[in-house]
Order: structure tokens, then sequence, then C-alpha cells
């Protein structure tokens, strides 16, 4: 099982369709030109020290993709920030983990948007 993370906390998986998955090591040449009847992508993170799912979702906002967009696998809740900053929605993470960082730890970074370097060296 997995939980889903969210800026207010943990929620079960309430996806219903078509979803396409992408591997952490696709090349941002290679990402869908089209995101007709996709209406959520995860990408993959086997592992917290690989971020290459961080480009990979700028590059599919930066497509044009304006669907749900999913971290999925081995984020820990000092990511979060990073990976809504990067485009992402919510992040999927295994059960072991949710238990070792438990809600709270995620809600604590979900002011992201408050905590952005361009909004501090703005003000």
């Amino acid at each position: 099982m997995s939980v889903i993370v969210r800026d207010d906390g943990f929620h079960a998986d309430d996806h219903e369709g078509e979803a396409l998955d992408i591997a952490q090591d696709v090349m941002p040449d290679a990402l869908p030109a089209s995101f007709d009847g996709i209406d959520l992508i995860r990408v993959a993170f086997p592992s917290s020290a690989d971020g290459r799912g961080f480009t990979l979702a700028r590059h599919l906002r930066a497509r044009g993709y304006t669907g749900r967009l999913r971290a999925k696998g081995r984020v820990i809740a000092d990511q979060y920030a990073m990976a809504r900053r990067s485009g992402f929605d919510e992040v999927e993470i295994p059960d072991d983990l949710a238990e070792r960082q438990p809600a709270d730890q995620w809600v604590f970074r979900a002011d992201w948007k408050d905590h952005d370097y361009r909004s501090r060296l703005k003000a």
C-alpha cells in the first residue's frame, strides 16, 4: 500500500482513470509531446538521493501538462517543498516511510510558497 501526501496531510489514493508512469531516468526530450487522455502522471523516485524526477516535473509543466502530477516513491518530508516548487501536486510514499515520517512532518513543509527563496529576495 501507499499514502498520498498533499499540503493538508495524508490521504488515500483517490485516482480513477488513466495514468502514465515515467521512470526517473527518462531523458526530457523523450517525454510525451501530447497529454490527451492522461489525467495523472507519476514520476518514479526510487531513492531520496535521486533528484532527476524534480527536473522531469519542470519539463512536464513546461511542455504544458496541467493535470495531476505525482512524485512516487522514496521522497522524504524534507524534499516536499522542492517537489511542490518543481510542479508536483502530490507525493505518493510507501507505508513504511509514512510511519517513520508522519503527516505532521509533511504538513510542516506545506508552507512551501511562503518560504521560496525568490520571494525572500524580493522582500
